[in-house]
C-alpha cells in the first residue's frame, strides 16, 4: 500500500505522533528533577489511578493502536488539509504551554496529586493567568486530536480520556492545595480561572 505525505490522513497521523514524542521529551527532565524532591503529602487513590489510566488510554493508547494497526478502521472518516492544519496548530500550542508550565513549576511538578517537601504555591508566570495551565495544555491536545486523526474513536478518545481525569481530579487537587496553603490559595482562586484566563 502506497503511503503519501500529501494525504492529510497520513500527515495527521505523523503530526500527532511527532506531538506525542515532543511531549515525552518535554516531560523527561522535569520528571527526573521532581523525583529528587521527596513527596511530603499525597492524595493518590484508586479513583486517581483509574482516571490516569483512562486519560493515558484516550490520549495515547487508542490513537497508537489505530495508527499502527488500523484497528477500528470502520470508524474512519474523510480528512482535509484545513482541519489537519488547525489540529496541528492546536497541538503545537499545547506543547508550548506544556513547556512553559513545566518551567514555571520546576521541582514542584508531580504527575499525580502530590505535594513535595518544601512545596511552594506557584502564582507567577503562566500561573498568574490561569490556575491549571497543565490541564489547559491537555485540553488543547484532546481537542486537537480529532482534527488530526481521521477516525471517530481514535480522534475523540482524547476528549473522553482526559475529560474523565480532569473532572475526577481537579476538585480533589484544589481541595488539597487549599488544605495546604489556606487563605493564600483561596485568594489565588478568587483572582484566577481554572483553564481559560478570564473566562473559565
Amino acid at each position: 500500500m502506497e503511503i503519501s505525505l500529501a494525504d492529510p490522513i497520513v500527515a495527521g497521523k505523523i503530526l500527532w505522533f511527532v506531538g506525542l514524542v515532543t511531549w515525552l521529551v518535554i516531560r523527561y527532565r522535569p520528571n527526573r528533577t521532581s523525583r529528587k524532591n521527596k513527596i511530603s503529602k499525597t492524595a493518590r487513590s484508586p479513583v486517581e489511578t483509574f482516571s490516569m489510566m483512562v486519560s493515558f488510554t484516550g490520549l495515547g493508547i487508542v490513537p497508537l493502536i489505530w495508527i499502527f494497526t488500523g484497528e477500528v478502521s470502520a470508524f474512519d472518516h474523510a480528512a482535509n488539509w484545513i482541519l489537519t492544519l488547525f489540529g496541528a496548530i492546536l497541538f503545537a500550542w499545547s506543547m508550548v504551554l506544556f513547556r512553559i508550565t513545566h518551567k514555571a513549576l520546576g521541582a514542584m511538578w508531580s504527575v499525580s496529586l502530590d505535594l513535595r517537601e518544601g512545596h511552594k504555591l506557584v502564582t507567577s508566570g503562566i500561573y498568574e493567568k490561569v490556575r491549571h495551565p497543565m490541564y489547559s495544555a491537555f485540553w488543547l491536545w484532546a481537542v486537537a486530536q480529532p482534527f488530526l486523526l481521521s477516525n471517530w474513536i481514535a480522534g475523540f478518545s482524547g476528549i473522553i480520556g482526559f475529560g474523565t481525569l480532569y473532572f475526577l481530579r481537579v476538585g480533589q487537587e484544589e481541595k488539597m492545595m487549599e488544605q495546604e496553603f489556606g487563605d493564600q490559595y483561596r485568594d489565588y482562586c478568587q483572582r484566577t480561572k481554572r483553564i481559560i484566563p478570564g473566562i473559565f
